[in-house]
């Protein structure tokens, strides 16, 4: 069958609807503030042998921890060994193709009539999913079976009906059990809402329509990719940088990258890159995979659809037992800071021949806060949030203040939905004046918070980088500021915490300071707009100080 661009396009958006719906569906259904309140989840659609044809627009890390389960599915059961109502569940990053143990994915095959047509899924990360650390992403781990239940690709539902035992043992296996039933009944249920809804689309379009049209989605996405990488300069650009730390006393840990472009080709190759190292901020394939769509999605070709065809034309070379393609039994949770600087080096190789394009070195890290404890009434709690902080300049536009950057989509948890579910009192919520790196276009700020325990002892653990290693700047533009953890007593001392701090106790007489990283400026200072600076110094985002060190800039005009 053969369907004109305006069928492709409408088909498109039709299975990008029921995708979207399905991601609002879980967001709002959720129990936990790190799915309701953060949107830490993505939604999915796939084909019956399982290629993605549409993602929604949420959290790019969760593609490929998606991506390998519904051919894992088929590989393990095949497809007469799935019915209708089934769903399957799977975190692992090595059996089931995942990128960490917190981040939970669920798939149901849809049938039409007794035709295995499509699968839908959705992936969520979970704020504990056991291990020796609440949250499960405190530093210290070393292997992954410290940090949490292992599950792989095994069926939940069968029939409609939840396989009670499977269950019981995952409910079993994690902190605050009735928080992580309430967020795996809200991605079951968004699995069923996007089963209804391609169900209905089984009935306006036929199954026959609805593959061609699938195919030609795929296709079509890879063709305008390669057109997009043939856009580009052929040559071979490269770039390296380092992570701060694993957390277990291995500093400066190199991250290369050789970018290769060939006509409508690509090869990305990490070949340099550190041995996977002891400290848990391994990657697994699946997670070099999502950065590498990243970089497509984010430099390349920004409106394609994030789908099959959008790694077809491109090459990854990454050696196994490296930190960007660890293998068993590593340790992956914080994974997402490692995925941050793949990315970050991604771009500084193609600044040089995108320099339009590629943005500074942002935050950098995805700055893990985890909080745990019995509060004043003597239950317990658990809770978990990713700072923000400063974005990268780029040629055209400062860096943004305070976000959420690359890999890490989610947005900042408002204080009072912090504030009414836990115990905890946020005293300070900030930009940090002076942290985003000077040029022509200014690096973003990154922020401060400060929370405190009320009547009881908190127990805190963290994940973070670039706090040894300040975030780089582009064409002439200066670095952006490192960021902390700090506990704070009341009487005035300040106890330092390591980058990436395993849990420690904190009493109701002290306070945990959270401060991100800003990020790197683009372009000679030199060359910044003097209203911009005017600007600057009106808004009280840098000191009289700091502009006149790097721009040489006085209020008087003198």
């Amino acid at each position: 069958m053969t369907l004109s661009p305006i069928d492709v396009e409408i088909l498109r958006n039709q299975l990008n609807g029921i995708v979207e719906e399905a991601y609002i569906a879980l967001m709002q259904s959720a129990y936990s503030t790190n799915i309701k309140e953060r949107r830490d989840h993505s939604a999915a659609l796939f084909d019956a042998v399982g290629r993605a044809v549409v993602q929604g627009e949420s959290l790019p890390l969760h593609l490929a921890s998606i991506l390998g389960l519904v051919r894992l599915v088929l590989h393990r059961y095949g497809a007469q060994g799935v019915r209708p109502g089934d769903m399957f569940v799977s975190n692992d990053p090595f059996v089931g193709k995942g990128s960490h143990l917190p981040d939970v994915a669920i798939v149901a095959p849809v049938f039409c009539g007794d035709r295995l047509a499509l699968f839908v899924g959705n992936i969520a990360h979970h704020a504990d999913i056991g291990g020796m650390a609440p949250g499960s992403m405190a530093g210290g781990m070393t292997e992954v079976f410290q940090e949490g239940l292992r599950i792989p690709p095994i069926r939940l539902v069968s029939g409609g009906e939840i396989v009670r035992d499977v269950f019981d043992m995952i409910l079993l296996n994690v902190r605050v059990p009735e928080e992580r039933l309430g967020d795996y009944m809200a991605q079951i249920a968004a699995n069923r809402l996007a089963e209804r809804r391609c169900h209905e689309l089984f009935r306006r379009q036929s199954l026959a329509h609805i593959e061609a049209g699938i195919e030609e989605i795929i296709a079509g996405t890879e063709r305008r990719v390669r057109a997009s990488i043939a856009r580009l300069p052929d040559g071979e650009y490269r770039f390296a940088d380092i992570m701060d730390d694993d957390g277990l006393g291995k500093r400066d840990i190199p991250i290369a990258v050789s970018i290769e472009i060939r006509g409508e080709e690509m090869t990305v190759d990490f070949t340099g890159s550190s041995p996977q190292v002891l400290g848990n901020i391994n990657v697994s394939e699946a997670g070099l995979q999502a950065c590498v769509l990243f970089v497509i999605k984010s430099l390349i070709d920004p409106d394609a659809q994030s789908n099959h065809g959008t790694l077809a034309p491109v090459r990854i070379v990454a050696p196994s037992g490296t930190i960007v393609n660890a293998a068993f039994p590593a340790a992956t949770a914080a994974r997402a800071n490692t995925a941050q600087r793949i990315i970050e080096v991604m771009y500084g190789a193609l600044a040089e021949a995108i320099p339009q394009r590629v943005t500074a070195a942002g935050n950098g890290s995805t700055t893990i806060a985890a909080f745990s404890g019995h509060g004043p009434d003597g239950r317990y709690y658990l809770y978990l949030e990713v700072v923000a902080g400063g974005a990268g300049a780029r040629s055209y536009k400062d860096g943004t203040d305070g976000v959420q950057v690359l890999v890490t989509n989610t947005t900042n948890l408002p204080i009072e939905a912090l504030e009414s579910e836990y115990p905890l009192l946020v005293e300070r919520y900030e930009l940090v004046p002076d942290s985003g790196g000077a040029g022509t276009w200014r690096g973003g700020l990154g922020m401060r918070r400060v929370y405190r325990a009320i009547d009881h002892t908190l127990n805190f653990s963290g994940q973070a980088d670039r706090f040894l290693n300040r975030p780089w700047g582009l064409f002439g533009g200066e670095p952006g500021e490192t960021g902390s953890y700090t506990i704070v007593h009341d009487d005035g001392r300040r106890e330092p915490l390591a980058v990436k701090p395993p849990t420690v106790a904190v009493p109701p007489s002290a306070v945990i300071e959270v401060v991100t990283t800003g990020a790197g400026g683009y372009g000679l200072p030199a060359s910044r707009a003097r209203a911009k600076l005017d600007e600057d110094c009106r808004s009280g985002k840098f000191s009289a100080e700091f502009l006149r060190k790097h721009y040489g800039y006085r209020p008087d005009g003198r």
